[in-house]
């Protein structure tokens, strides 16, 4: 790994942001699937989740993460087993649904843990999980239609997340949120993608990283990593 590689993925980890995150209740469209993942990459979202009751759609869900190895994608059976995870960790679930009483998604405090809860493309969000969500917002607009394709209204919720932590100082450059042991695999799994896929082959422990991205292993690491044997 380059000095300048190290650099640009230690960058990223300080903009982390575990205690923001982005669920998917059945969105079933790749291109959907990947444009939310880019996006919650893009504003430091470090874990998102999907709802998909079959194993089949995990594994969509899993292949469009494919795109980008540095978002974490958790599934889940049920909306009430992934409303759960969140709320256990203190997070606000905002729905994005029309509703009587809903709020502009602007007039959220995003410097709070939240999830942001999106529905299916057709159908929308579930009344399961409408009544398992804090509050309910919504994109103001004034044309003909009444709702935007997914992918863009999560975009722009997230990016006014972003806007609000920024300005409460949320986005550290010194200070890392996620722990060690977490940045150690990223940086791993990113800055040597192939030695770790071999690793991971053989069931090899991650080895550590120094201060300048260089491995640290003792020679039967690597004895094992450059055996034929499996």
């Amino acid at each position: 790994m380059t000095p300048q590689r190290y650099a640009r993925i230690r960058e990223m980890l300080t903009a982390r942001q575990p205690d923001l995150t982005v669920c998917m209740e059945q969105v079933h469209k790749p291109h959907n699937v990947s444009a939310v993942i880019r996006t919650a990459d893009a504003v430091g979202v470090h874990e998102i989740h999907a709802v998909w009751p079959t194993h089949r759609m995990r594994t969509l869900v899993s292949s469009a993460a494919g795109s980008n190895s540095w978002v974490q994608v958790q599934t889940h059976k049920t909306i009430t087993d992934a409303v759960a995870c969140m709320k256990s960790q203190g997070m606000q679930v905002l729905a994005t649904h029309l509703s009587d009483h809903a709020v502009d998604f602007r007039e959220i405090d995003y410097t709070r843990p939240t999830c942001i809860l999106l529905g299916q493309e057709k159908t929308g969000i579930t009344p399961e999980a409408l009544a398992l969500a804090d509050r309910d917002i919504i994109i103001p607009m004034v044309g003909m239609v009444q709702s935007l394709n997914v992918s863009v209204a999560s975009a722009l919720i997230l990016y006014e997340a972003q806007r609000q932590r920024q300005n409460a100082g949320m986005y550290h450059r010194d200070t890392c949120m996620l722990d060690e042991e977490e940045q150690q695999r990223l940086l791993f799994e990113g800055g040597y993608p192939v030695l770790a896929n071999v690793a991971k082959r053989k069931g090899l422990p991650r080895p550590t990283l120094d201060e300048t991205g260089q491995i640290v292993a003792d020679p039967a690491w690597w004895a094992a990593m450059q055996s034929t044997e499996r």
